[in-house]
C-alpha cells in the first residue's frame, strides 16, 4: 500500500490557523462594544465638536460601514485634510482612535479678472473653523466697474447641545448693470443693499435644511455716460424687498487632500415680496455637483445648474451670465434671463504633487442657455442665447490648507473668438 506526503502540509496548516484566528478576531470585535472614542493628531479642533460631527457612539458594537462614514463625514470638515483610524482591544471592549491631520483654515481671498474696458477685484479673508468648533467667517472688499462692495458672514453650526445651527450676513453690492431694452443696452449703477439671518436643521453633518430671511433695497439709476443721450428706460428705480428662502443640502463628496470624489446637490427655493407694487416674485434653481478621482493624478469635475423663475417681462431678470459665477471669459455682466441651464465641465491634472505644494493644470468646458424675459422656454434652444466658452487654466495647490489655492482661467467663446477674458481666483471655480 502506497503513502502519500504532502509537501506542503505546512503552509496549509499555517493558512488554516491564521484563517481560523482572523475570524475568530473578527467574531470577537463584532461582540465587543466600543467603549471609548479618541483623537490623535488634535490642535485646534475641539474633541467636543467632532464629536457632534460622527455618527459612531461609545456603547456601540463596531460597524465598519458606520466608521467608514465617519471618516467621509470628518474629511469633508474644513479643518481636517485626512482622516483614518484605528482600533485598540482591551479586555473591556474596543476604543476606536481617529487619526487626523489638520488643515489650516484661515486664508485670504484674493479674486480678480476682466476682460477689455472691464476689471474686478476681490480682497478679504475666510476663516472656516473659527475656536476650533466650525464656526465660519468671512469678509470681503470688492470692486466692480470702480464700485464698492462689502460682505460679512457668520455661521455657527450648532446651537447648544441641539442639531440647529444659525447664521447673519450683511452685504452690500454695487456694479454696472447692462440692462437690455428692445436689444438695446442701457447701462445702470446698480445698489443691493441687504441684511439677512438663517437657520438650519442637520439630520448628519452632510445632510441639512435652511429656512432664511433677508431684507434688502434695490436701486438702479442710469449709468452717467448717458447724461447727453435719450434712452429707454426708468432713470431710476427703487425697491425695498423681503425675501424668503428655503435650501436642501446633501454632500456625498470624499476629500483626499484637493482630490474630490463623489456629488453633492444643493435645492433653493426664493420667494421675494416687492413691498411697494405688494406683488411676489418666486425663484427655484438646483445645483449638482460630480466629481470622479481618475488615476492618481486626475480629477474630473462636472456642475450642472438648473434654474427658473417668475416670467416678468422684466430687463432685471434674475438669473446673470458672467465670468464670474458661471462663464469663464464672458466678462461680468453680460445678459440676464428667467430660466437657465449651465454646465461646467472640468478635467483637472496634477503635473506635481509634493509634500506641501501641488500644481494642476485644467481644462474646462462652460455652456449655458437662458430664457429671456417675458419669453418663452422654446428660447433655451434659441442659438442666440447659447453661450459656450472653452479654455485652460492652472492651479498652485497648498495642500496643509482646506481649498487653497491659486487659480488662472482663460477662457475663449468657440463661436467667437474675439470674445474672451480671464479669472483669477482663490480656490476652485466650482
Amino acid at each position: 500500500m502506497k503513502s502519500f506526503k504532502c509537501i506542503g502540509s505546512p503552509f496549509l496548516l499555517f493558512l488554516i490557523g491564521f484563517f481560523a484566528w482572523n475570524l475568530s478576531y473578527t467574531q470577537q470585535l463584532n461582540t465587543l462594544n466600543i467603549q471609548n472614542i479618541e483623537f490623535e493628531g488634535l490642535k485646534k479642533n475641539k474633541r467636543s465638536f467632532l464629536y457632534r460631527i460622527i455618527e459612531t457612539e461609545i456603547g456601540d458594537s463596531l460597524s465598519p460601514v458606520l466608521v467608514k462614514n465617519d471618516l467621509k463625514y470628518l474629511r469633508q470638515l474644513s479643518g481636517i485634510n485626512i482622516a483614518d483610524f484605528r482600533i485598540d482591544t482591551t479586555d473591556n471592549g474596543l476604543n476606536l482612535i481617529f487619526q487626523v491631520e489638520e488643515a489650516k483654515t484661515f486664508f485670504p481671498i484674493i479674486n480678480f479678472g476682466g476682460i477689455k474696458n472691464n476689471f474686478w477685484f476681490q480682497l478679504g479673508f475666510n476663516e472656516t473653523n473659527l475656536q476650533g468648533r466650525g464656526h465660519q467667517l468671512t469678509t470681503f472688499y470688492q470692486n466692480i466697474d470702480s464700485r464698492h462692495n462689502l460682505n460679512v458672514y457668520y455661521r455657527k453650526p450648532f446651537i447648544g447641545g441641539s442639531k440647529w445651527g444659525g447664521s447673519l450676513n450683511i452685504r452690500r453690492f454695487a456694479s454696472v448693470e447692462p440692462i437690455y431694452f428692445e436689444g438695446r443696452p442701457v447701462f445702470y449703477d446698480y445698489n443691493n443693499n441687504s441684511a439677512g439671518a438663517s437657520i438650519f436643521y442637520q439630520f448628519k453633518s452632510n445632510h441639512f435644511i435652511e429656512l432664511g430671511g433677508t431684507f434688502f433695497t434695490e436701486n438702479f439709476e442710469k449709468n452717467q455716460r448717458h447724461e447727453d443721450e435719450v434712452t429707454p428706460g426708468p432713470d431710476q428705480v427703487n425697491e425695498p424687498k423681503l425675501l424668503f428662502k428655503a435650501i436642501h443640502h446633501i454632500n456625498e463628496i470624499d476629500h483626499h487632500y484637493f482630490y474630490q470624489d463623489g456629488f453633492s446637490n444643493q435645492f433653493n427655493v426664493e420667494s421675494v415680496l416687492n413691498t411697494r407694487p405688494g406683488n411676489w416674485f418666486n425663484l427655484v434653481f438646483n445645483d449638482t455637483r460630480y466629481l470622479k478621482r481618475m488615476g492618481k493624478r486626475g480629477n474630473l469635475a462636472f456642475r450642472l445648474r438648473l434654474g427658473i423663475s417668475t416670467n416678468d417681462n422684466n430687463p432685471f431678470a434674475p438669473f446673470v451670465l458672467d465670468s464670474y459665477v458661471n462663464i469663464r471669459g464672458s466678462g461680468n455682466r453680460i445678459d440676464r434671463g428667467t430660466a437657465a441651464i449651465i454646465l461646467n465641465a472640468e478635467y483637472r491634472h496634477s503635473f506635481f504633487e509634493g509634500e506641501l505644494f501641488a500644481g494642476q493644470l485644467v481644462a474646462f468646458s462652460d455652456v449655458g442657455t437662458w430664457r429671456n424675459p417675458g419669453g418663452s422656454l422654446s428660447d433655451l434652444t434659441d442659438s442666440e442665447n447659447f453661450r459656450h466658452f472653452a479654455g485652460g487654466g492652472i492651479r498652485l495647490i497648498y495642500k496643509r490648507a482646506f481649498n487653497a489655492m491659486l487659480r488662472l482661467d482663460y477662457g475663449v467663446d468657440i463661436y467667437d473668438g474675439s470674445q474672451r477674458g480671464f479669472v483669477f481666483g482663490f480656490g476652485q471655480y466650482f
